[in-house]
Order: C-alpha cells, then sequence, then structure tokens
C-alpha cells in the first residue's frame, strides 16, 4: 500500500489527537487513508479504514477527521465500527478509501480472488448536514466460468434513481448516515433491475 507525504504527515500530526480519542487507533491497523477536504472549508480532512483488533471476527471501522479550522488540528468527527469488508491476507480482498475531486469519499470493497463468483462494491460517502451519508452505491459481479452471469447496479442514494444491468431502477431517495448504511440496503435495489 502506498501513503501519499500528506496522507503520512497528516497521521503523524493525529497523534495527539489519537492519544485522546476514546478509541486511539493503533497505526498498525490502519488499511488504507486518504486526505480531502470533505466538509468544504478550505481545509485537509482525513479519513482512514482500520482493521479491528487481532482475533476480532468484525469488517474494518471507518474514522474520519475533520479539520476545526481554527488550530488547523484534525479532530475526530466520525468513527463506524464494523463496516467495510475485506482484509490484507489475501491478494484481491483488500479495501480501499478515496478522496473525489467533489469532496466526497469513495470507499471500495472486492473479491477479486476468492472461488468463482468475483465482485467490486463501492459507496460514495458525501458530508451533509453535518454528518456523513451515503449518497451512491455502486455493485459490479461476474462468474469467472459463466460470462453471461453479470451485475452492474450504479443508483444514488439521495435521489434513489439508478441502474441495474442497463435497466432503470428505482427506490425511495433518503439520506441514510454512513453508520446506519447495510450492503443489503444496496442490494435490494439493484435486485429490482
Amino acid at each position: 500500500m502506498k501513503i501519499s507525504l500528506t496522507v503520512m504527515a497528516a497521521l503523524l500530526g493525529l497523534s495527539a489527537t489519537l492519544a485522546q480519542a476514546a478509541d486511539a487507533v493503533d497505526p498498525d491497523r490502519i488499511v488504507f487513508a486518504a486526505t480531502g477536504d470533505w466538509d468544504k472549508d478550505g481545509s485537509s480532512d482525513l479519513a482512514m479504514l482500520v482493521a479491528p483488533a487481532e482475533g476480532s471476527d468484525e469488517d474494518n471501522a471507518v474514522y474520519i477527521y475533520l479539520n476545526d479550522g481554527d488550530t488547523d488540528r484534525l479532530k475526530l468527527k466520525t468513527v463506524v465500527p464494523n463496516k467495510v469488508w475485506g482484509d490484507l491476507t489475501m491478494a484481491g480482498r483488500a479495501p480501499s478509501i478515496t478522496a473525489l475531486e467533489n469532496g466526497s469519499i469513495l470507499i471500495t470493497t472486492r473479491n477479486d480472488s476468492v472461488g468463482r463468483d468475483r465482485w467490486e462494491q463501492k459507496l460514495t460517502v458525501a458530508y451533509r448536514n453535518f454528518d456523513f451519508v451515503v449518497a451512491g452505491y455502486t455493485y459490479t459481479s461476474y462468474d469467472t466460468l459463466d460470462p453471461d452471469n453479470t451485475t452492474e447496479c450504479d443508483f444514488n442514494v439521495l435521489t434513489g434513481k439508478g441502474k441495474s444491468s442497463g435497466r432503470p431502477v428505482a427506490a425511495k431517495g433518503e439520506i441514510v448516515l454512513l453508520k446506519d448504511w447495510s450492503d443489503e440496503r444496496g442490494q435490494t435495489v439493484c435486485n429490482k433491475g
């Protein structure tokens, strides 16, 4: 995994903040990190995927920090435990987090290596009304033994509109906090197509 100098500087600058956080992050558990301006205030913010403690059967947590603007310190805004599937123990299963140009966060999970069913899921997370919500959901899959068995689904959670396997899908547009999101919610919409 490559970590940019900006991300590394942000992580190092978090030492004092993390030590004060209720659930301090062990740097060895950071799976992926990205910086961007999530709240569009002109300051750099941080989002991280953090692996669960050793021996836990939970999924990765999402930690999101916002620059407070006054002291230029990153302050923990959101922790969502047990949210993002994936691990670094096997190739093709590592989750990632990326900053999008529009200030949103893209969380990607995938299975590119195990079994015949391969898939990729992307959650677009946006800062709305002082919290982080799932704004978009994208899911693709294919069967390694049956090239005709594929799925492509992409929809806007806020509007409820999208496409699944080339056909329009519609659901009730809603604001779903990242902490309240479940992958089943996205799959339900995709299966309408």
